[in-house]
Formats: structure tokens, C-alpha cells, sequence
């Protein structure tokens, strides 16, 4: 049987890069799939590409009324909903004394604000079907700093400590909390983009125990895990896909 088959996921940032993987491999899993993004005609492609099983909304995860008609979408279309996946973030790239306060915040209503809404938004459909998987993505500049990324940083630091709170809160009524901290992968922001596309990071990847870039399709194959009941006994927890840029210092 396959691992999400009579499920109903919510994915945001479905549009490209590890959302689009996560769109895909949960399809072929068997889930029925809502996809959400502000990139309507990529997300829209994604959508029409996995057929039947799938529907596109743009959503602008930083709008409490957007996720009130994206959940009420996936209700409507599919009945019910069983996982969530807070995949949707921006980046913004200046030293801190640099960084204007519009920047700044409107870092922090994307990651960190769509993040909140998007777990508050589906407790009462999984908490009335006693069951259901978020699955919040963080990043390994959730767990350290990184120069340049003090938006981002603190997003993804937030985010962490919002899913073990959101664990607390939520597993007596059956909802599931966990985060994945993806290091470098291979998106637009991970080869470069986003505000570095000056900046050669093929020799950082080089330099990683395992000597190389991540993949899309391997955050999406972790996230797969804690939205199926293969992790029927995780929450609060963090899972670190890093290629073990975590692992410490390597001096040889």
C-alpha cells in the first residue's frame, strides 16, 4: 500500500524547488493534494502535471484569509485534511546594519507568520478527525547563524521553536509537530539565487562530508516520512538534512 494513500495534504511554496518535489513524491504515494503558491502559472503547471489527485490555489501564506479559503478549498474538494506541509519562504540577503525594517518584516511574515497561520488554521480539521501530520521546514540556519541572513536566521529559528510548542499543545488531540532543517539544496536559493548569484558555492558543497549539493527529492522523501504513519511516534523532533554541514569542523 502506498504511504499516503485516502490522505489529503496541504503543501505551500508548491510551485518549484522542494514543494514541487514534495507535490510529486506525495502523489505518487497516493495523496490527494492541495498546492499553494504565489507563483500561479509554475504552481498551476505542478498541479496539471499529477492530474486528478491535485488542485492549485495561490495562496499568499501571510494573509490569515488566504489560508482560510485554502483550508476551506481542500475541505470542499477532498473533505478533509490529514497533513500540512509549511514548506513556502523567502530569503533576504544584507548585513544586519543594512537590513531596512520593511525587509525584515516582511521576511517574517512569510516564513514565520505563514508558518503560525498555517498550523493554527488546520488544528480544527485534524483535531475533529483525531489525527493529522504538520510538517514545518526550518533550515540548518535554524540551528546556527550564517552571515548576511539575519531575517531568514530568525525565521527559521522560530519556526523551530513554534513546532515543539505546537507538539506540546497538540498531541493529546492527536496532530503530529515535527521540523526538517534542509542544508544546501539544489533550488534557485541553494545553487546561489535569491540575492547570493555573485557567489560561487560549488567549493562549500565540495568541502561537506558527503562532497556534495542535496536534492529536492531527498528533503521530500524525509518530509514524506513524518507525514505518513510510518512516524507515528514523532513529535516535537527536528530532522536534519544537511549533506553533515552540522556534523562539526573538519580541520584534515
Amino acid at each position: 500500500m502506498r504511504r499516503l494513500e485516502g490522505k489529503v495534504a496541504l503543501i505551500t511554496g508548491a510551485a518549484r524547488g522542494q514543494g514541487e518535489a514534495e507535490a510529486r513524491l506525495f502523489a505518487a504515494e497516493g495523496a490527494k493534494l492541495v498546492l499553494g503558491d504565489v507563483l500561479d502559472d509554475a504552481g498551476k503547471d505542478v498541479a496539471r502535471a499529477l492530474g486528478d489527485c491535485a488542485v492549485y490555489q495561490h495562496h499568499d501564506v501571510s494573509r490569515e484569509e488566504s489560508w482560510a479559503s485554502f483550508v476551506a478549498t481542500a475541505q470542499q474538494t477532498f473533505g478533509r485534511i490529514d497533513v500540512l506541509v509549511n514548506n513556502a519562504g523567502i530569503l533576504h540577503v544584507s548585513p544586519l546594519a543594512q537590513t531596512r525594517l520593511e525587509d525584515y518584516l516582511r521576511v517574517v511574515h512569510v516564513n514565520q507568520v505563514g508558518c503560525f497561520l498555517g498550523m493554527k488554521s488546520v488544528i480544527p480539521a485534524m483535531a475533529a478527525a483525531g489525527r493529522g501530520s504538520i510538517v514545518n521546514v526550518s533550515s540548518t540556519t535554524g540551528l546556527e547563524g550564517a552571515l548576511g541572513l539575519v531575517a531568514y536566521v530568525s525565521t527559521k529559528f522560530a519556526i523551530r521553536g513554534m513546532t515543539k510548542t505546537a507538539a506540546l499543545e497538540l498531541g493529546r488531540v492527536g496532530i503530529r509537530v515535527n521540523v526538517v532543517c534542509p542544508g544546501g539544496i539544489d533550488t534557485p536559493m541553494g545553487r546561489g539565487g535569491d540575492g547570493f548569484e555573485q557567489v560561487d558555492t560549488s567549493g562549500w558543497y565540495a568541502a561537506l562530508p558527503l562532497g556534495r549539493i542535496g536534492t529536492p527529492d531527498e528533503v521530500a522523501r524525509l518530509a514524506l516520512f513524518l507525514a505518513s504513519d510510518d512516524s507515528s511516534y514523532c513529535t516535537g523532533a527536528e530532522f536534519v538534512c544537511d549533506g553533515g554541514q552540522l556534523a562539526g569542523e573538519r580541520f584534515a
